[in-house]
């Protein structure tokens, strides 16, 4: 104990950090743990901590950094986790039992424009066959069949095939369900009947008409992604951005500028800041009698408050307004503007209001980003780096371009990891090309976008539109130049929660602590590292409803598919668990694969030892004894239908059954490892086990 004394009272730490860190513990503790069994066990776990803190109290004093921590760390856990299952048992909806078709009618909450998609993506509330209960639902209406009468307001009634929202494919990747749980989200659809308008919505004039209306005048001005990228930073409308434009941006370490982010919430009230204040102090008689900092921050506020509700108050939007007010307080006040402090302090206040924002990946960038420029701007040889002295301006433009790329380089390796998690690839050059897209964007595109909406006011600001246009293409020019670059993108297979974590716990170690324990941090880095330097793709992918296997061949690395899909969602979730990009082949044109018109056999060499899959592809009756004697051949069974018991193979059979509770799954035949959707999901209410169905034997011995 007084080791841990001693530590904690010469290690020079913040406790606010560490207070948010261990709150947002308890969160990921109860999306990590499978069931309520457990959750309650941590929570007790910590009470009992604290209750032995306490009574272990004693009138001298002693130990007093110690029991601090083992008072509060353990109730910020505790707090953490109530607050994400409360959450959890408040808004979630469960999702619909099975696909459905029918019709519906129902009043719309939401609407949402992707040109780029061809698509008005509808929000309604409504009534499912045989539920009382109201319910949100998502429904896709192709654009030729969309209207502008379908606003906010309106009831529609239509004719729509829904789905309970998709858990993830395969391991590791994007959990929908998990999202639409949170947003009370009962299904998603397409339209396939006309729309027909049941009840006009009400006239009203509201922010949501406004950034509808500045989302297409813009538009109306600029063509193509141009016109999107410029709609995004006025409105926050994405759904007009090109998907080649858009892959460009993201492989090139840019996509933050497609989303209302911290950099533009910043931006604005930075301006707005700024130019209150030199206004503001050319009125003697204010000057004299108020603190123009303080009123100054208030119209910054004010702004940064419109411009996120103006562009939808999205959660990363709203993230980013809070932290940019926490600055101006601090301004205001004559505190440091930028800290640790206020940086967790931010954090905490969004993790109490959108706890399951903590699992997502805009929330884990966003933060990791901003602490990584405040751990390495308060380093003290970068503040001896950067102190004012005798030189010319050249060398000075020098030093600060110097720390521009440092820091853009420090922001690239941080959010590396969490890229290659969520994403499975990431951009090496970044830090290079943000170096002069944010410039860009925010001294010459955003201003001129502002200058010419004022201007369209009187009708001229198509000369201010054709700079913008010009300043735009750039942007999206320096995108595809980079991402074009050799080694451009890093593509890697799903990593493990695991290898995530220490490199999460190894950043937060290094940046929350002043003295030199933090260089521990390295420790768990380079071990998350090493492993994702060994990190091999699986053998084999299969998704959850069996349909769609993929092969992946080390030598050369290659992905194999039992069916050419068209849809480029299954092609990318298939390639980035694979680690891989580009064209997939086709397993029947396979020289180790031979395919009928029922299924294919597939012989695997790993490791000096041949696997023998028997993978299903057709439809048709297949007789039983036929079936049973092929799958005693094969070591692997896979199949999109429903097989016998008597279909035995030597290890292991995934079939509609098996698949229907495990969800999709990746196989390692080296390791002998399966690793499945559902070992992942536990008893969280977004992840339902199907209800066991009565099967009856086929009939004259046919399957």
């Amino acid at each position: 104990m007084a080791i841990c004394e001693h530590f904690l009272a010469n290690a020079g730490f913040d406790r606010t950090p560490w207070l948010a860190v261990a709150f947002a513990a308890g969160i990921g503790a109860w999306f990590a743990l499978p069931d309520p069994w457990l959750w309650s066990a941590v929570a007790a776990a910590c009470l009992a901590v604290v209750l032995a803190a306490l009574a272990a109290t004693t009138g001298d004093g002693s130990y007093p950094y110690l029991r601090q921590s083992l008072i509060f760390v353990p109730l910020a856990i505790a707090a953490g986790l109530g607050t994400v299952w409360a959450k959890s048992e408040l808004v979630g909806q469960a999702p619909v039992e099975h696909p459905t078709v029918g019709w519906f009618e129902g009043r719309i909450v939401e609407r949402t424009e992707q040109p780029a998609e061809e698509r008005t993506r509808l929000t309604l509330v409504t009534r499912l066959a045989g539920s009382e209960e109201p319910v949100k639902i998502r429904i896709n209406v192709p654009e030729k069949a969309d209207s502008p009468q379908f606003a906010t307001g309106a009831v529609l009634r239509l004719k729509a095939r829904l789905m309970p929202p998709a858990p993830p494919m395969l391991p590791g990747g994007y959990n929908f369900a998990r999202t639409a749980w949170f947003t009370g989200l009962a299904a998603t659809g397409t339209a396939i009947s006309p729309v027909e308008l049941r009840k006009a919505a009400p006239s009203r004039f509201g922010l949501e008409s406004v950034r509808l209306a500045l989302s297409r005048h813009v538009r109306s001005r600029l063509d193509g992604s141009s016109g999107a990228i410029a709609a995004t930073l006025a409105s926050g409308d994405r759904g007009a951005i090109a998907d080649n434009d858009a892959q460009a941006m993201r492989d090139s370490g840019l996509a933050h500028l497609l989303s209302i982010s911290g950099l533009h919430v910043s931006a604005l009230i930075g301006v707005a800041y700024l130019l209150a204040l030199r206004l503001l102090s050319l009125w003697p008689w204010l000057a004299l009698r108020v603190r123009l900092p303080l009123l100054a921050a208030g119209v910054g506020a004010g702004a940064g408050i419109f411009y996120t509700l103006l562009t939808g108050a999205e959660v990363p939007t709203v993230r980013s307004c809070i932290g940019a007010l926490l600055v101006l307080a601090a301004l205001a006040m004559g505190r440091e503007a930028l800290s640790l402090r206020m940086l967790a302090i931010a954090a905490f206040l969004v993790l109490l209001l959108w706890p399951e924002s903590l699992v997502g990946p805009s929330f884990q960038m966003s933060f990791s980003a901003v602490i990584a420029i405040v751990a390495l701007s308060q380093s003290e040889w970068v503040r001896r780096w950067l102190a004012p002295r005798q030189e010319d301006w050249g060398q000075r433009a020098l030093r600060h371009v110097a720390m521009l790329l440092l820091t853009g380089a420090v922001i690239e390796i941080v959010l590396m990891p969490i890229a290659l998690y969520h994403f499975h690839r990431a951009g090496a050059y970044g830090a290079l090309a943000n170096v002069v897209a944010i410039p860009l964007t925010t001294l010459v595109i955003m201003p001129l976008i502002a200058l010419a909406l004022t201007l369209d006011l009187i009708g001229a600001g198509a000369p201010v539109w054709w700079l913008a246009d010009q300043a735009l293409g750039s942007l999206i020019s320096l995108a595809h130049i980079v991402s074009a670059q050799p080694g451009a993108v890093t593509l890697l297979p799903a990593m493990g929660l695991g290898s995530f974590l220490l490199f999460a716990a190894g950043g937060l170690w290094l940046a929350l602590w002043h003295h030199r324990i933090r260089f521990a941090g390295l420790i768990p880095a380079a071990i998350g590292t090493f492993q994702l330097a060994t990190l091999s793709p699986p053998d084999l992918l299969i998704s959850g409803d069996g349909r769609h296997l993929g092969i992946v061949e080390p030598d050369p690395h290659s992905l194999y598919m039992l069916r050419d899909s068209k849809s480029d969602f299954v092609r990318e979730n298939l390639g980035e668990s694979a680690g891989m990009s580009g064209e997939t082949i086709p397993l029947a044109d396979w020289r180790q694969a031979t395919c009928n018109s029922d299924f294919c056999v597939v012989t695997l060499k790993r490791e000096g030892i041949a696997w023998l899959l028997l993978v299903a592809r057709g439809r048709d009756m297949v007789p039983e004894r036929a079936l049973a004697a092929a799958c005693e051949r094969v070591d692997i069974v896979v199949a999109d239908r429903w097989l016998p018991a008597s279909c035995q193979p030597r290890w292991f059979k995934a079939d509609r059954a098996y698949l229907s509770r495990s969800g999709g799954m990746t196989i390692d035949l080296g390791d002998h490892k399966v690793r499945t959707v559902a070992q992942g999901q536990g008893k969280h209410g977004w992840w339902r086990q199907p209800e066991p169905r009565r099967r009856t034997r086929p009939k004259a011995n046919q399957l």
